[in-house]
């Protein structure tokens, strides 16, 4: 088939959940059929990444990145009835750039990766007044080339999110603490925004994807007749694995989170656990050592730096040996969706994880098999502080960490579920 993805960001190098997701994603579809690519590309975008995907692709275009003025933004916050989301990579060069590749090439599937890219959704309508591609498509279609039409490509919106639910959660969030009332205003309004926004994109496109049961789910209530196939994020075994070294000079023991720092649940979810966690796993553990793990670390985490005890890393070249190195991995999430790569990578490397219950969401772990359980901050502390007493407990943990996702994770495993999705269902597949 002849596949052509539309991705918000380019897919090399995997460094963080969107473009691991379409990274692995796209290598395994290049390996079975013919696949284009067009993706924004963000300022600095070396040559040598697009060479890499022209390894296996069969093209690849990119575009400028676009940038909103806060003024721009605040404007469309308010006059628009369309999310943040819907306007966050506006761009007529990308419009056009999509135009000229149907115009010319034919393709079986155009696959929309997330919902930022909704809006580039041909016949969707919802790009009316905003790129204009509907009307724009509609005309290619009714072209001819050598006197036959051209068919129009089977649209496979590739939701990562079930964004309106995000929103919903952080509000709910958020409204717990005084000085947070803004935040919880905004993802008030984008929830709002978001529901009737996201319904709309995914009734209209021809098939759904969805990356958990619980995101389908989610979905299908929107609208009762929105049928979410479930493929699920993965994980590449051969990259994680429980035998790579952890980094020398940690302190033990060493808890670890990874994660985009600049993302609004990873900031909240860190704040709460150094906040109402750790002290109290300090009176048990007082030597307990938090390694906060990612790129672009939100201004709001500064005050813990002031905490010997945690380190902000920021960027690193390479995540792996500070999970390698955690005797615990910690997944404090409370606000968000999906099936999150960060817990499939540590469960890979086989390392013991406690986590909130919406921290492994439609991951189908088992409390006590997998991965242990802590919904409130005195559960978390406890069962950290049972795992740091216990070493044989915590590799029986990793050793079944492991084995789940070699069982149901891995890309291989997960590839083929999509491309069910381009033909007829796969009655393996999880759906909603």
């Amino acid at each position: 088939m002849r596949i052509l993805l539309l991705t918000p960001q380019l897919p090399y190098p995997p460094q963080q959940g969107t473009s691991l997701r379409n990274y692995n994603l796209l290598r395994y579809l290049a390996g079975r059929h013919e696949v284009s690519l067009l993706s924004f590309a963000l300022p600095g975008t070396a040559p040598e990444h697009i060479a890499h995907l022209q390894g296996f692709c069969r093209a690849v275009a990119t575009v400028p990145a676009p940038s909103r003025s806060t003024a721009r933004r605040l404007l469309t916050l308010v006059t628009s009835s369309r999310p943040d989301m819907a306007w966050r990579l506006y761009s007529p060069a990308y419009t056009q750039a999509l135009a000229s590749l149907v115009s010319r090439e034919r393709f079986d599937v155009l696959q929309v990766e997330g919902i930022e890219m909704a809006p580039y959704m041909p016949s969707t309508g919802v790009g009316d007044g905003l790129h204009g591609l509907a009307s724009q498509r509609q005309q290619v279609i009714r072209s001819t080339r050598s006197g036959s039409p051209l068919t129009a490509p089977l649209v496979v919106f590739d939701d990562h999110n079930a964004e309106y639910l995000l929103q919903q959660r952080a509000c709910a969030t958020d409204l717990r603490r005084p000085r947070r009332w803004v935040a919880a205003a905004y993802s008030f309004v984008q929830w709002l925004k978001l529901r009737r926004f996201e319904r709309d994109v995914c009734r209209r496109a021809d098939r759904l994807v969805a990356v958990s049961d619980a995101d389908a789910a989610a979905l299908a209530a929107l609208d009762p007749h929105l049928r979410a196939t479930v493929v699920p994020n993965g994980v590449d075994l051969a990259a994680y694995h429980p035998a790579i070294p952890p980094l020398a000079g940690l302190a033990r023991p060493s808890l670890v989170f990874t994660g985009k720092m600049d993302f609004r649940p990873n900031i909240d979810a860190v704040l709460w656990f150094a906040g109402e966690v750790l002290p109290r796993l300090w009176q048990a553990v007082p030597e307990a050592h938090l390694y906060v793990v990612g790129q672009s670390p939100s201004p709001r985490l500064d005050p813990l730096r002031a905490e010997p005890r945690i380190t902000i890393t920021g960027w690193v070249d390479d995540v792996r040996p500070y999970i390698a190195g955690a005797d615990v991995y910690v997944v404090p999430l409370r606000v968000g969706g999906g099936t999150r790569l960060k817990v499939l990578e540590a469960m890979a490397m086989g390392r013991a994880l406690v986590a909130t219950p919406l921290g492994v969401e439609g991951l189908g772990a088992g409390d006590g098999q997998e991965l242990v359980l802590a919904g409130e901050a005195q559960a978390f502390a406890r069962e950290i502080a049972a795992l740091l007493a216990d070493a044989g407990r915590r590799q029986a943990l990793g050793r079944a960490a492991r084995a789940f996702v070699e069982r149901s994770y891995g890309w291989d495993a997960i590839g083929p579920r999509l491309e069910a999705v381009y033909g007829a269902p796969d009655p393996d597949s999880s759906t909603c």
